[in-house]
């Protein structure tokens, strides 16, 4: 049981949170909610012990393993991708060294009697039991089986982790987190580098393995399907919630409504209460009654009611251009980069209005052949694009193209054209950029700030197809839901490539699974497909245990 006591944060002048206690008991599934700016961050970070409250501590068991997951981390190293992991039993491996060391000193000395030659048969005896008892573990399977359940191959094992993206570095030190067998996992945003089969192998793994957890996320589903208690952090406070996310929200909602009702009983019963003080306070027969009220209204405790976020996206993308029935057509189509084969003989059609997915494990080509609709790599085969076509692109790393030197009303008025320029203070509103926001550089803006800046631009010329590569990352889950309703009532062809389950669902009517140097074409929603592809792994699994 690790305990949270009376933490306090404060800096310049103004309290984050205040007096915020509650205990992690094992097999807590926890999901940490708040707005942005809240304190989920900070508390993890208090919690993992590396950063400091203002007051209050936290209090845990001297042998428990923490392990804390931040959603920007590792280092530079040498190392290959297998012996970073393997960095997980560093201290085993420090230990064995240890005991080692200790029997080479009582090999070589004479002084049998003496009470340092004890001191040593003593401390390698307790080291050793405890050695024993964890050495029986084969190392290198566990690092194998938890590296390939990432997305790995054998073959990245030997690569230097130097050669890797940070979605895929963030998994490296996701696999070390996981081999240690914690007894908390702190988890800041896990999911934003990670494919639908990665997401799904780390939700079995946390529900079947882990012991206790507290996640922060923005993926519904996957957050709904791994915790079963939901902690919100709002105006420096916290509740406790024993629901999923899910349940959470309905119970927020009437906890709202029973504090509206008794804040406005409360207003109701000062205001009377204050006309009678004014009314009697200078007669002589009511001085008592008029004194008690005034002390009364003193002592009183206010009720509060909890702040409600009303800030809100309006999002609406313009009417589209008719396009050609057949926006995307292609045939044969393969790429290699050098030895390596990305697909081959990939063939499908996308008719207008179509609502489609791109979806499959990291590395199989979804953004590769976005980016051969787009016209940016060269490749073999036929690609067509419909009469009429204007594509609306939003690429996987669209937020970090965006220059950091100009702020974000220089950044729109850089590419708007028209009459449109005379309203990008409104276009800027509508996606929360306000007031002295909109001449904050673009360096110094979240990652949820530059996915929003990066989508004004999708705003600024009428499209029919747009192709939105991971566009939810570091988008919180209210404004995911504004741009998922949006897409939903553009009347254009839109091409997805993401891994947000929650996301998906609803808005494509297709799927098209990326894999094995192969796209393949299924008939389903989101929904159905992941069903389809349950059957077929368990039909898979069956046939391979026969």
């Amino acid at each position: 049981m690790i305990s949270v006591d009376g933490l306090t944060v404060e800096f310049g002048g103004t309290t984050l949170f205040k007096d915020i206690s509650f205990v992690i008991n094992e097999k807590d599934r926890i999901a940490l909610m708040g707005k942005n700016g809240a304190g989920k961050s900070t508390i993890l970070k208090i919690i993992a012990g590396e950063k400091t409250p203002s007051r209050g501590r936290v209090s845990a068991p001297k042998d428990a393993v923490i392990a804390y997951l931040p959603q920007h981390l590792m280092t530079e190293d040498n190392r290959t991708v297998f012996e970073e992991t393997s960095q997980a039993f560093a201290h085993i491996f420090a230990m064995e060294k240890e005991i080692q060391d200790l029997n080479d000193q009582l090999a070589s000395r004479t002084d049998y009697e003496s009470p340092e030659y004890y001191q040593i048969i003593e401390k390698v005896s307790t080291l050793s039991e405890h050695f024993y008892g964890i050495a029986e573990t084969n190392f290198d399977a566990e690092v194998e089986k938890i590296l390939i359940g990432l997305g790995f191959v054998r073959d990245d094992f030997k690569r230097p982790t130097s050669e890797f993206s940070g979605g895929w570095r963030m998994r490296i030190e996701l696999a070390k987190i996981l081999l240690q067998k914690p007894d908390l996992i702190l988890l800041d945003e896990p999911t934003n580098h990670l494919d639908i089969e990665s997401i799904q192998w780390l939700e079995e793994f946390l529900i079947n393995s882990a012991k206790a957890v507290i996640v922060i996320s923005h993926d519904r589903a996957f957050v709904d399907n791994i915790t079963s208690r939901t902690i919100e952090v709002t105006m420096g406070r916290i509740y406790d919630y024993k629901a999923n996310y899910s349940n959470y929200l309905q119970l927020r909602k009437d906890r709202r409504v029973h504090q509206q009702k008794a804040f406005d009983e409360q207003q109701k019963m000062i205001a009377e209460t204050e006309e009678f003080i004014e009314r009697f306070k200078g007669t002589y027969s009511k001085t008592l009654q008029v004194q008690s009220r005034v002390k009364m209204l003193e002592k009183l405790e206010l009720v509060e009611v909890d702040d409600e976020d009303t800030s809100a996206l309006r999002l609406k993308f313009p009417p589209s251009p008719r396009s050609g029935s057949y926006p995307v057509i292609i045939d044969g189509l393969s790429k290699n980069y050098g030895n390596h084969n990305v697909f081959t003989d990939v063939g499908l059609t996308i008719e207008r209005g179509e609502r489609v997915a791109f979806v499959g494990k990291n590395g199989e080509g979804k953004s590769t052949l976005v980016k051969a609709i787009m016209g940016e790599i060269d490749f073999d085969g036929k690609l067509t694009l419909g009469h009429n076509t204007l594509i609306g692109y939003f690429a996987q790393n669209q937020a970090s193209l965006l220059d950091e030197n100009l702020t974000v009303f220089q950044t729109i008025d850089d590419v708007a054209k028209g009459d449109i320029r005379n309203k990008i203070k409104d276009l800027l509103g509508a996606f929360m950029f306000s007031g002295d926001n909109i001449q904050k550089k673009v360096k110094v803006l979240s990652g949820g700030e530059r996915t929003r800046l990066a989508m004004v631009k999708l705003l600024l010329e009428p499209v029919n197809l747009l192709i939105l590569d991971e566009p939810t990352n570091h988008l919180d889950m209210k404004t995911k839901d504004i741009l998922k309703s949006a897409l939903q009532d553009f009347d254009g062809t839109i091409i997805l490539v993401s891994h947000d389950r929650d996301f998906l669902d609803g808005l494509a009517q297709k799927v098209y699974e990326f894999g094995n140097k192969k796209v393949k074409e299924h008939l389903y929603d989101i929904k159905g497909f992941l069903e389809k592809k349950k059957l077929d792994n368990l039909k898979e699994l069956e046939r391979s245990k026969k």
